[in-house]
């Protein structure tokens, strides 16, 4: 494997809405970033993600990019963005944008072209059908519901958005549209950034000849699933994107890819692979139901493990996986992957333990190093999340009462994650001195950052223990490199690991809350890090007490 500068960094997620509010309008900021980057470079992160700070009219929360050249004036101003590049590379970090290019807003210049003249260039742009009376030209659902088709406004045609009705797909089996988002990546690139995480890009891929699917609710329609199942030939485009810009820069690529085929995994993340790596869902979509999100069901400990194991087997030695326990789009993970009842400060560090220690490259996402949890919902009219309201309205309609309905979307709610970042225990978690843009979850009184900086035994002093090891001269090869092999997988509640390289590192996680016994081969060496104040052993036996994880130098 060629070695990559990326291979053995730390990434950290910012969510530029709710990180830190500078000027007091209760939304987060670009300057309020940059005054936190010292806490980010102490904790010892080197790449930050930011979630889309763009102009947009924020339907889907800048997932809905209104111009991909500018900063919305919410988040701050190019100069803004300028400083914040120079600032992060005087202190050995990265920056990355989000790059949205399946869809643009309906508030985009191009939209309102082809608004003006649907027959001209920019109708092109996007998929336009002929309106018919009665009749949709599919039967697709979109991922937020209802129908991914929606009248063109002023025209007698309909426009194509998978997501929300105010995200239009761009149309990129149009080679002048691949053009100018090529244009936009490499912009942004010779400004400064490192690279990109890349949203939805599965979607950019339409089966064509568009065709009708089996519907799969009483609503009559299709989940888009099944059109993206049958798209064939997705590579022509990403690779041709690599080409024309990723690769000039050496720059650091993630992409958002679901439903890819085991054959395909070189292709995607190999030595000239599309992208330099891929997120690792195979834990986030398990216990879900194509019925809804009041159909799911919580994940267990024993699924956790085998999910995690097989995204490894999968992907070897190909590549890295980007690991994550939770982001802008999904629960807080100790509130997810930990069974209810038992999420405190020992399970939250078992839990970051046996992620980080994977192979591939670890992400943080904002609070998530403070133990940060599922928010309390007392209403539905608390909920901002546009794919919460629509998982609402379908338990509603499957004959759950509205207060069992909330019960069960809250769970899965992107408003967990989306809620302000707990700095401290005074008013509004520090996070702004005016009115929160959404409600901060009340738990902020005992999970801060100001109080966990300070505290050894803090969830957030056990992330920065993880990344000193990860970093650490004498193990970054072997953690970075080494292979990953998965040990005592019939014992139930049990996750345990070897890392292989110029050392051999075993982590050992018991997932519950009742003691467990292993076997050594032979005696360890030391112990790297440890969740508990002992280990308890006899000869080669070793007693994890409940949700104690150790890393084990053999």
């Amino acid at each position: 494997m060629i070695k990559k500068w990326w291979h053995d960094k730390v990434a950290y997620q910012i969510y530029p809405k709710s990180f830190y509010d500078s000027n007091g309008d209760g939304i987060g900021d670009i300057p309020g970033i940059i005054q936190k980057l010292d806490y980010l470079h102490e904790l010892g992160v080197d790449i930050l993600w930011l979630s889309p700070c763009y102009c947009s009219p924020l339907a889907d929360e800048g997932y809905d990019v209104s111009d991909y050249y500018n900063i919305d004036p919410r988040f701050g101003t190019m100069n803004d963005m300028d400083q914040l590049i120079a600032e992060s590379k005087k202190r050995g970090m990265y920056i990355l944008m989000d790059l949205v290019v399946n869809h643009c807003s309906d508030e985009h210049e191009w939209f309102q072209k082809a608004c003006e003249d649907p027959e001209g260039k920019y109708g092109n742009f996007f998929y336009l059908r002929d309106k018919k009376d009665k009749e949709l030209p599919t039967n697709w659902r979109s991922y937020f519901g209802g129908s991914v088709w929606e009248d063109l406004p002023g025209t007698d045609k309909q426009y194509l958005h998978v997501f929300h009705k105010k995200q239009p797909d761009l149309n990129w089996e149009n080679p002048e549209l691949r053009e100018e988002v090529y244009k936009n990546i490499n912009w942004w690139l010779e400004k400064g950034i490192s690279g990109f995480r890349i949203d939805a890009i599965i979607n950019i891929k339409k089966a064509l000849p568009f065709r009708n699917y089996e519907p799969d609710r009483d609503d009559g329609l299709s989940s888009i699933h099944n059109m993206l199942k049958e798209a064939t030939g997705i590579g022509t485009f990403l690779g041709e994107m690599r080409d024309r810009t990723f690769q000039k820069y050496d720059a650091f690529t993630v992409g958002e890819v679901f439903n890819e085929k085991p054959e395909e995994i070189p292709d995607f993340i190999g030595e000239n692979g599309y992208f330099s790596s891929m997120f690792d869902f195979n834990e986030t979509v398990c216990g879900g139901s194509e019925k809804g999100w009041y159909d799911a069901r919580q994940i267990t400990p024993e699924e956790y493990k085998k999910c995690c194991f097989e995204a490894q087997a999968k992907i070897g030695t190909i590549g890295f996986l980007s690991n994550i326990i939770e982001n802008h789009d999904e629960p807080r993970g100790v509130s997810h992957y930990i069974p209810e009842g038992d999420c405190t400060i020992k399970s939250k560090k078992m839990l970051a333990a046996l992620n980080f220690m994977l192979r591939g490259i670890p992400f943080i996402y904002q609070g998530q190093e403070l133990g940060m949890e599922n928010v309390p919902f007392s209403s539905i009219d608390e909920v901002d999340d546009i794919s919460t309201l629509d998982e609402y309205k379908t338990a509603i309609n499957a004959g759950l009462s509205p207060e069992d309905a909330l019960h069960a979307v809250a769970k899965y709610s992107r408003d967990n994650a989306r809620t302000p970042m707990q700095w401290s225990a005074q008013p509004n978690a520090s996070f702004t001195s005016g009115t929160p843009w959404l409600k901060l979850n009340p738990n902020y009184i005992t999970i801060n950052a100001e109080d966990q900086i300070n505290d050894p035994h803090s969830v957030r002093s056990f992330y920065k223990q993880l990344i000193a090891l990860r970093k650490n001269p004498d193990y970054k090869e072997t953690i970075v490199y080494g292979t990953l092999e998965p040990v005592w997988e019939e014992q139930k509640n049990l996750m345990a690991y070897y890392r292989k390289g110029e050392k051999t590192l075993l982590i050992i996680g018991n997932y519950q809350n009742e003691e467990q016994e292993v076997y050594l081969d032979s005696s360890y060496k030391k112990i790297l890090l440890n969740n508990d104040t002992i280990l308890k052993q006899h000869d080669q036996h070793l007693c994890l007490s409940g949700y104690q994880v150790v890393i084990l130098e053999l």
